[in-house]
């Protein structure tokens, strides 16, 4: 029988997937341990003007769609009106069939805002003033549409020099859900450009109010900061790399090679991977000391595209997938960990899809039995959250490690309206063990499978973080 578009078991193909959905995954909480929201937003509860605010606004996955489309610049980041811009995605989203923005697209206009129309040139009038009628009522604030998808717990991605303002401010109203601050000191590696690392240092040093000379300094003050963010709830360090960094150093060759690039001395190859290698190894010494859980998003091939980035700054989408080399220099880096007894919890995501096996598996080499899942491989990330991407990655967890301890699915986002990624996610993997109900390959048992299915939606990352 052919389905209709988006009902309510969409993408759930047997009876036993839609059991599964609708009795154990629907209705679980969230967890987003990993996103790029503005605390600042959350913080002063923001209400959008419009649905273009909250919807186009920085979301370089809708750019990059409607750049393909023909759309000029002017209607993505330039100066066109919100309903300009709103309307040249509405011209574009029909371009956009077995994109997963697609499906996202729907998925959020129906469950935020009850529009069940197929957006397109001719609804995008209606759709624009109806959304943005919605966001103008005090339940359609920030806060307000976190906590309609049943959010808890939200981990935003902050640099070491950031303040944490917001977050004291949120953390003294208690306003029903925990936002939490994840330490991101990718600036503080990037040696690569010394006019670029120099001022950001001195952003540091402000933050810090110490100043920064020698590699030592710079190690002391990432301490004080990470002390800093510890300080205000912070559990979680987070990395956005191309690829680890495990090159062998020694203190006085990173000393030097610190104090030249201190100096405006643009590095050699070699040096930067020396430096970055140190710096990677010690703030992951640090995560360890206090426990916290470190994160590394490895893979993406980042500004591609020169021009453009030279006119608009980075995340604004010319990131691709890159094809690092990444197991050699990976077990070499978490086996110094584990061999000093100083791995802590830890989580790895790749952006390549060829490397699906060889991080599920690298994962293995370091599980201790200490912690359930303690060296995960993370959710399919950035340009492999869809269908496909998702569904490799959990097949190959199941087939090379544990599925029932994966600690499930973040949105990375930047946008409040992005938590039906949630729900895309969590239809998959009932679909996926539904159809192996029917099969006959697990049993047909609802109460182990149902619990399975929750601990991945919530329980596991409730455990894993120690956020409930």
């Amino acid at each position: 029988m052919r389905k209709k578009f988006l009902d309510e078991n969409f993408l759930l193909n047997t009876g036993t997937a839609e059991r599964l959905y609708h009795e154990y995954a629907k209705d679980m909480p969230i967890i987003d341990y990993h996103c790029h929201l503005p605390p600042a937003q959350i913080a002063a509860d923001t209400r959008f003007e419009n649905i273009t605010q909250a919807w186009l606004y920085g979301d370089h996955y809708k750019w990059r769609a409607m750049r393909i489309n023909g759309v000029h610049e002017s209607y993505c980041t330039g100066d066109k009106s919100d309903y300009e811009k709103f309307e040249k995605w509405a011209s574009t989203v029909p371009k956009t069939l077995r994109n997963p923005l697609y499906h996202w697209t729907h998925l959020e206009l129906q469950r935020y805002f009850g529009v069940n129309d197929i957006l397109n040139c001719n609804t995008a009038r209606q759709v624009f003033d109806h959304c943005s009628s919605l966001l103008q009522q005090p339940e359609y604030s920030v806060r307000g549409l976190l906590k309609s998808r049943n959010v808890k717990v939200v981990c935003t991605t902050d640099d070491p020099a950031d303040d944490l303002r917001y977050h004291q401010q949120m953390k003294a109203e208690n306003f029903g859900i925990s936002i939490f601050p994840a330490f991101r000191p990718d600036a503080a590696m990037n040696v690569d450009n010394p006019a670029v690392y120099n001022a950001y240092l001195q952003k540091l040093e402000l933050a810090a109010n110490a100043s920064i000379r020698t590699y030592d300094d710079l190690l002391l003050v990432l301490q004080q900061r990470h002390d800093f963010f510890a300080a205000n709830g912070c559990t979680v360090s987070d990395h956005g790399i191309e690829e680890i960094y495990a090159d062998a150093y020694t203190e006085s060759e990173v000393r030097s090679i610190f104090s030249e690039v201190r100096g405006g001395k643009e590095l050699t190859a070699t040096d930067i991977r020396k430096i970055k290698s140190a710096l990677l190894f010690e703030l992951a010494v640090m995560d360890w000391k206090k426990g916290w859980v470190q994160q590394y998003h490895l893979g993406a091939l980042r500004n591609n595209n020169s021009r453009m980035m030279r006119q608009l700054g980075p995340d604004t989408g010319w990131d691709s997938i890159g094809d690092f080399s990444q197991a050699r220099a990976l077990a070499k880096f978490l086996d110094r960990l584990d061999s000093n007894d100083q791995l802590t919890k830890t989580i790895i995501y790749n952006l390549n899809p060829a490397d699906n096996e060889l991080m599920a598996t690298m994962t293995g080499n370091f599980n201790d039995g200490s912690v359930a899942g303690k060296v995960q491989f993370g959710a399919a990330w950035w340009f492999l959250d869809q269908k496909e991407g998702m569904t490799r990655q959990m097949n190959a967890l199941s087939n090379m490690g544990l599925l029932s301890r994966f600690v499930g699915m973040l949105t990375d986002s930047r946008s409040f309206l992005s938590y039906p990624r949630h729900e895309y996610f969590r239809r998959l993997i009932c679909d996926m063990l539904g159809e192996e109900i029917e099969k006959g390959e697990i049993p047909d048992d609802m109460a182990l499978v149902g619990s399975m299915v929750q601990d991945i939606c919530y329980n596991n990352a409730s455990n894993y973080f120690g956020w409930k």
